[in-house]
């Protein structure tokens, strides 16, 4: 009897619990994780979670009335899950936030390489520029000299100056060099050799008249011509020929010459001291 009346009184309070837990106020439970692609400013903080009611979505049971809520998984779930999304969400936001900063880094990079190939190539340029202009320059002071000295040269061009002279005695009728005639032309050319800047004048002078006195001249006068090309190499173009016939040269005080009594040539040496000083 003893028994049935506290069984009773058990059973009466278990009934008695579900109705008092309706009659408490109904509401949401925990919030919603957020959910979607947000910016941490776009975020709220994670409020409180509030219970719907006493048994906070278990079944109204004697025993989740006896362990409620110290040992169930499932509140323990529904507490810590915002908040593990919440991580989550962040974590994501980190990871693109770092790739950002690494392509943003990497692009900063790229440009600053970049522009300092360009400054590098800008100087190498410029440099060239400068070593072209100096080379320029160079060139353009040489020039000037060479013209100037080339002006100096050619105007000295015309200070040739008696050096020597030697006169050759023919037989009338005759253009063969004697002994001594080739004796007097070693005399004067044996010095020339290696020299630079002279000239030598040959005038062949005949007794006679016209083209014959003429002709007999340039015969005794390439005789002498020939032995200095043959003997000592002096160059032709070195070598200035006149052929005077029967004329009659002024002396050196200006007075008439003799009238020719017989075949002669005069060979005179002249000499550019200035120009072979400056070469």
């Amino acid at each position: 009897m003893k028994n049935q009346i506290i069984l009773s009184v058990v059973l009466s309070a278990v009934l008695a619990v579900p109705g008092f837990a309706q009659q408490a106020p109904s509401g949401g439970g925990a919030p919603p994780a957020a959910t979607g692609s947000m910016s941490a400013s776009d975020r709220e903080p994670l409020a409180p979670t509030k219970s719907s009611d006493f048994w906070d979505g278990d079944d109204p049971n004697l025993v989740n009335l006896i362990v409620h809520p110290f040992a169930s998984k499932k509140y323990v779930q529904r507490q810590v899950g915002p908040i593990r999304d919440r991580i989550n969400e962040l974590d994501e936001l980190t990871a693109e936030n770092s790739k950002m900063i690494r392509d943003v880094d990497t692009r900063a990079q790229q440009g600053i390489q970049l522009a300092s190939e360009k400054s590098s190539l800008a100087d190498q340029h410029a440099t060239d520029a400068a070593n072209k202009a100096q080379l320029a320059q160079t060139a353009a002071t040489q020039a000037a000299t060479r013209v100037s000295t080339e002006e100096q040269v050619v105007g000295n061009l015309d200070q040739y100056k008696g050096s020597a002279e030697t006169e050759i005695h023919f037989h009338i009728g005759q253009s063969v060099l004697s002994k001594a005639a080739k004796d007097a032309l070693d005399e004067m050319a044996a010095p020339l050799k290696g020299q630079r800047s002279y000239i030598i004048e040959v005038r062949g002078f005949s007794p006679g008249r016209g083209q014959a006195a003429i002709t007999s001249s340039q015969k005794m006068a390439d005789s002498v011509v020939r032995y200095l090309v043959l003997n000592h190499q002096i160059p032709v173009y070195r070598i200035y020929v006149l052929s005077m016939g029967s004329a009659s040269m002024a002396g050196a005080d200006g007075t008439m010459a003799k009238p020719i009594t017989g075949g002669r040539v005069e060979i005179s040496l002249l000499k550019n001291d200035l120009v072979s000083m400056q070469r």
